[in-house]
């Protein structure tokens, strides 16, 4: 128990041998319930989970995918398990030993004191996150942050891609859980669904864990552009569940009136590219009404976004 309120924490782990141990021995001793959920390893992890499980006495326990099936879809099958002990709280932590486990109190407060019903560990926030953190990771990173701020609609929010979080009961059972992203993404996807419901969430300061052996087959360039995609159509999804399905709210048309004046600008840029490159003079009025589309365009997009954040200014 902490602070009166039980406490389940989520191990999503696939081949992670050599730290896994570690993440189970640091656990917290105020943690109920350790649900680790091994995603079809192929390395030594279940066989040290199993061994770890029989010496702690119950509180942990192990799930295990018969195939892998992703981080997103491990996290939710531990989601689920902690729905069915009725935890108050539900925490994640990976099984790579990159979230300090002196941090899991620091998110739980919030949630705990009922200020908001999700938080999640924010890196970037440390002045040291820049030296600790690999320049193309913290880089992008930094671009999927800012893309997530738009799409999910929390715009107080960064750091989209940390996956050290604690969430309420109320969220957990409030969420189709069946709907999650099961692969790279899923605390982009979270987030949206959360702000389809209205739920605050709030960053907070945890410290940035790198060089400890931990894996990644991430590839940065690949990952930002596959989810830039991805975060626009989550963008789109929110719009219409929120603001067209549940509560209809005019900055639709804003972001819709925009999109349509980038997309006319297309043409008249390009014409006055075509004509400049064949007869070296630039045509005035195609010039003029490409400008004139252009700063129309961004004027209603900015609109858009400020009358986005105006409406999610309560949930921090």
């Amino acid at each position: 128990m902490y602070r009166n309120k039980s406490i389940a924490v989520v191990v999503p782990a696939y081949n992670e041998e050599l730290l896994i141990l570690r993440v189970l021995e640091t656990m917290p001793d105020f943690v109920d319930r350790v649900i680790v959920v091994d995603d079809y390893s192929t390395d030594r992890t279940q066989h040290l989970v199993e061994e770890f499980c029989h010496k702690d006495g119950g509180r942990a326990e192990l799930i295990r995918h018969e195939q892998n099936q992703g981080v997103g879809a491990a996290i939710v099958t531990g989601y689920k398990r902690a729905i069915a002990h009725q935890a108050d709280i539900t925490a994640v932590m990976a099984g790579d030993a990159q979230m300090d486990p002196d941090d899991l109190p620091a998110l739980l407060d919030p949630v705990v004191e009922d200020e908001v019903d999700y938080s999640k560990g924010n890196r970037l926030l440390t002045g040291d996150a820049w030296k600790i953190i690999p320049k193309p990771r913290y880089i992008g990173n930094s671009v999927l942050s800012l893309l997530t701020k738009i799409a999910s609609g929390y715009w107080h929010l960064a750091d989209s891609q940390t996956g050290y979080t604690a969430a309420s009961l109320k969220v957990l059972t409030t969420l189709d859980l069946n709907r999650i992203r099961k692969t790279y993404g899923m605390p982009n996807d979270l987030l949206v669904r959360l702000n389809v419901f209205g739920f605050r969430a709030r960053d907070v300061v945890v410290r940035p864990i790198y060089n400890i052996g931990e894996k990644s087959g991430i590839r940065i360039g690949r990952v930002v552009f596959s989810m830039s995609f991805l975060l626009l159509r989550l963008f789109v999804f929110r719009l219409k569940e929120r603001y067209v399905i549940r509560d209809f709210h005019p900055l639709v048309f804003f972001y819709v009136f925009a999109f349509l004046l980038f997309l006319v600008d297309i043409p008249l840029t390009a014409r006055v590219g075509y004509v400049l490159w064949n007869t070296g003079e630039i045509p005035p009025i195609n010039f003029l009404t490409s400008i004139f589309v252009t700063t129309m365009g961004v004027m209603f997009l900015l609109f858009a976004m400020w009358f986005d954040m105006d409406y999610n200014k309560d949930l921090k």
